[in-house]
């Protein structure tokens, strides 16, 4: 039986991951982080990851870059496995994720849907095939809660696009007030927030009299929170590293 702690347990992601494990018997929930310190479950909630009375098998993480400072110090001092789930990291912070990979097994990738990671594969491929005869443009959309725009994901399947074309190509996320024709260079990323749409991402391939999409839509939040708790028993038994979908479906 592996203990999970999550962080940013009284968040709505948190909440399923709760639910999901308890139709599991190779896991439980042994304990939430969350600023909120909101009981709602058999399971002690605490403010700060610090605060945990007993150090569990692996940390689910679904809660606010903020929290990475302490997460991975407490992480690295107790060997923990760390799923971070969490989007919104800049650069630096990214930099700090892969740096403690070095120390402890960390499972990090911009979205947890296995449907997702197959729609970035089939993105790769159909760069491989299409080639530079076809504008490439990403669109996203969320719910009118979700914060960062684009989303990590968006980035995700941009980057994976991007690495066919050797990286050559740039970001544009906004094209007001440009009073000119497309750049052949650019990949586009829009963002749409709205209702309570959970999540969907459309990798559009534009090219002469023909267009191809290949499409995401997200029914429910349970998908990621299926594809966490699975990173999470599968890291248990990793050494350190950075681990990420491809290696958990690979």
């Amino acid at each position: 039986m592996t203990d999970i702690a999550i962080t940013g347990a009284c968040g709505k992601m948190g909440r399923v991951i709760a639910e999901l494990v308890k139709e599991r018997d190779d896991c439980r929930i042994s304990a939430g982080i969350d600023i909120r310190g909101e009981k709602y479950g058999d399971f002690p909630v605490v403010e700060k990851v610090f605060d945990l009375a007993e150090v569990p098998g692996v940390i689910i993480d679904f809660s606010h870059p903020s929290a990475l400072e302490d997460l991975l110090s407490y992480c690295k001092m107790k060997s923990v496995p760390l799923v971070i789930a969490t989007t919104g990291y800049n650069e630096e912070e990214i930099q700090k994720i892969k740096l403690a990979s070095g120390q402890i097994p960390v499972f990090f990738t911009f979205n947890m849907s296995l449907g997702i990671n197959l729609l970035a594969d089939l993105a790769k491929r159909a760069a491989e095939i299409l080639g530079t005869q076809f504008d490439v443009e990403i669109v996203e959309k969320h719910h009118n809660l979700k914060k960062d725009a684009p989303s990590g994901t968006a980035l995700m399947l941009a980057e994976a696009v991007n690495k066919v074309y050797g990286g050559g190509k740039k970001y544009v996320y906004d094209r007001h007030g440009v009073r000119k024709p497309r750049d052949r260079e650019e990949i586009g990323i829009s963002s749409i927030r709205g209702g309570t749409i959970v999540g969907e991402h459309d990798v559009i391939f534009a090219g002469h009299d023909e267009v191809i999409t290949l499409s995401h839509s997200a029914q429910s939040k349970e998908v990621f929170a299926v594809g966490a708790v699975n990173a999470a028993m599968y890291l248990k038994g990793c050494s350190a590293g950075l681990y990420d979908m491809s290696d958990l479906l690979g």
